[in-house]
């Protein structure tokens, strides 16, 4: 708890992302948001930046319906690559086609991020990108990598934090696209009094 004695809520079913904010030395709940406020479709017009932060919204209100106090974090993550976005692959198949659409090419991870005390208060919405670039992929490669099941509910089907080799940060945050912006959220939570432990 902050020194007010104000709970900090992660709205995520993520472990990626209780790891990161446990590793940062933060005390916090967890309350995953209901299936229905997780839906990642986008909408007529809609960028992804405009998806990831809508989605983060959508999360962070769901999860305020059933607390009655506390700061909220909720997080939204895509992968963007040649204006097609990447989210969570439906299966091995979908996962192979989104990693051969970014084999040996520059794409982005896209965050938003909400941070939103209640009952009494706004909620924020920020961005986070970070741009990356994957090597070029063999057969053998690709085919390891999709039988090894490591690709299952990752935006983009990798995960940077498996320490693949073959994934590049070139500009941004890593832990974004690990699933959770540090950088920004511990900034955002500094302005609600809650400090990181382990910087």
């Amino acid at each position: 708890m902050s020194p007010e004695g104000r709970k900090l809520i992660l709205a995520s079913r993520s472990p990626r992302r209780r790891q990161l904010l446990t590793a940062a030395g933060y005390h916090f709940e967890v309350h995953p948001p209901s299936p229905e406020a997780e839906t990642d479709e986008l909408l007529p017009g809609e960028t992804p930046a405009q998806l990831v932060c809508r989605l983060a919204l959508q999360k962070a209100a769901d999860v305020a319906r059933r607390i009655p106090a506390g700061l909220i974090v909720a997080c939204d993550t895509v992968v963007q690559c040649d204006g097609r976005i990447l989210g969570k692959p439906r299966d091995a198949d979908d996962a192979r086609q989104m990693l051969q659409l970014l084999s040996g090419r520059e794409h982005q991870v896209l965050s938003g991020l909400c941070v939103w005390p209640i009952p009494h208060g706004t909620p924020e919405l920020r961005l986070a990108v970070t741009r990356l670039r994957m090597d070029r992929l063999g057969r053998e490669q690709l085919d390891e990598y999709i039988a090894s099941g490591q690709w299952a509910g990752k935006a983009g089907a990798f995960g940077y934090q498996d320490r693949l080799g073959w994934i590049h940060v070139l500009e941004g945050s890593e832990s974004n696209v690990v699933g959770l912006p540090m950088e920004l959220l511990v900034e955002m939570l500094a302005r609600h009094g809650f400090a990181q432990r382990n910087p």
